[in-house]
């Protein structure tokens, strides 16, 4: 049985019943105002005009809702030519990252190549560091590719390659694969299947939940960065959705700033409403072996 904080008998009687749904009412409706109340603000400040948004105290709902805004914000700040260069970077960062992070959680899960635990260790280590440590080390290494000597500012791969060494992301990978039962390797060994030809033929069909998540961590990833991209990105026919809207921000509206800003936010939440399930089940799949 069970054991809880409040036992089944005090919940079930008339006192403890009433206490219980009042605290529970009262939680959940704090935390939907918390979450919820700054994505309320952003989409009805963006139907207000520049004199009602900036009044003091706000109006809770626009007095003369302005739909003119979003169009405004579309032609003004080149939020197609912003939203396809984001779209294009995130594709790539999926695509990136599927091939080469599943390669690296495939030999480190099911290969155990010498040292592999050492590897891991060391990826893992990564975490610890904070992301701004790396930001001068990453930038200079953009500027002047090590060997090759070229520039990769203004390119798409100053965003993909530091991407694709995603630790956290090998480390999901790597336990999911873990708990895929050996015995199916086996099989497909004594059937003379390659190692290549069983990631590919079995282990990927099966891991789809996992890579869903993989895809979406990676899509997010992009979507949300701003100061990576203002780095390597400083042309403007270049920039990500983020570092657009920044740029004209000096000079724009804010009600118009901030209609772009949901534009922007629409794509990754209906991503989240449509894989929201995906999520959950490929973060809990390879939680337990067996």
């Amino acid at each position: 049985m069970t054991r809880t904080l409040i036992s089944q008998a005090q919940l079930q009687r008339g006192r403890g019943r009433v206490l219980y749904w009042l605290v529970l009412s009262v939680v959940v409706a704090v935390f939907t105002l918390v979450f919820i109340g700054p994505l309320y603000w952003m989409v009805t400040g963006a139907l207000k005009s520049g004199q009602e948004i900036a009044q003091t105290p706000p109006t809770i709902w626009p007095q003369d809702p302005q739909t003119q805004n979003y169009v405004d914000a579309w032609n003004n700040l080149a939020l197609g030519k912003l939203l396809f260069n984001t779209f294009y970077y995130a594709a790539g960062a999926v695509l990136f990252q599927l091939i080469l992070d599943t390669a690296a959680a495939y030999s480190l899960s099911k290969l155990r190549p010498v040292f592999g635990n050492a590897i891991l260790g060391l990826m893992l280590a990564t975490l610890m560091i904070p992301a701004m440590v790396l930001i001068v080390p990453q930038y200079v290494t953009v500027i002047d590719l090590p060997i090759l000597h070229i520039s990769l500012l203004d390119s798409p791969f100053a965003i993909w390659l530091p991407m694709v060494a995603n630790a956290f992301n090998i480390f999901l990978l790597k336990r999911f694969f873990d708990s895929i039962p050996d015995d199916i390797m086996a099989a497909a060994m004594v059937d003379g299947a390659s190692p290549l030809r069983t990631l590919w033929s079995i282990i990927l069909p099966m891991s789809r939940p996992i890579l869903g998540v993989v895809s979406i961590f990676a899509v997010t990833a992009v979507w949300k960065d701003f100061l990576w991209p203002k780095l390597v990105m400083p042309h403007p026919d270049t920039r990500t959705v983020s570092v657009g809207i920044y740029a004209f921000a000096g000079g724009t509206p804010q009600n118009v700033v901030i209609a772009a800003s949901v534009i922007a936010a629409i794509p990754t939440v209906i991503i989240f409403l449509i894989f929201q399930r995906n999520i959950m089940s490929g973060l809990t799949t390879g939680s337990l072996k067996g």
